[in-house]
């Protein structure tokens, strides 16, 4: 049937929790331009034989399979940019280093697009706060205090904080720590915020 496929991938994403990133269909996709391009043909061979047969009863049809390819890209075109959505959101909660089970999700065009906007992003935040830039990921909810207590959850080994003092990170240890130090290892799974 028409536009099925084009559907499919809508529903797949769907049906992904928000935040999650589904793996990239690229066989449904393939389906869905294959069946584009078919359309495309069938229409192109119509209207010329629409135009030199003088056949008006062809037109209807041509209408149907081109209002088809226009579902068809909008269909695609929101599959891809919500994907795109996706992996953006997931730079801003994992950092610049994704997990390798996400990284499997993607394809190789998306995970190019990434590192470009990963880059950009880095760039941009050179550019903020004078020498040192400024890291805009950190706090992405507004902090009641400034220092949290934390307990990790494996080794990490040792922990610089901004005074010059070392912590030492190892497994089940608890330490009170500045909230924007620990929010990137909160995210990564090293540390745990503890709760009071």
């Amino acid at each position: 049937m028409f536009c099925d496929k084009a559907m499919e991938l809508i529903r797949e994403l769907h049906r992904a929790p928000e935040g999650q990133l589904p793996a990239f269909n690229e066989d449904g996709l393939r389906q869905v331009l294959e069946e584009m391009k078919a359309l495309y043909e069938q229409n192109q061979s119509d209207v010329n034989e629409a135009k030199s047969g003088g056949r008006s009863d062809l037109i209807p049809t041509i209408k149907f399979r081109h209002c088809s390819l226009l579902r068809n890209r909008r269909c695609t075109v929101a599959y891809l940019y919500d994907r795109l959505l996706r992996i953006r959101a997931l730079r801003w909660e994992y950092g610049s280093v994704l997990p390798n089970a996400l990284r499997f999700h993607m394809a190789a065009e998306e995970m190019e697009w990434f590192n470009n906007y990963k880059r950009s992003l880095a760039t941009y935040m050179r550019s903020l706060g004078g020498d040192e830039g400024l890291d805009i990921t950190q706090d992405m909810k507004p902090p009641k205090s400034l220092y949290i207590e934390v307990r990790c959850l494996k080794d990490y080994g040792e922990f610089e904080v901004d005074d010059g003092t070392s912590v030492l990170l190892k497994k089940n240890s608890q330490h009170f720590l500045p909230r924007w130090k620990c929010e990137q290892l909160i995210r990564q799974g090293v540390l745990e915020h503890i709760l009071s």
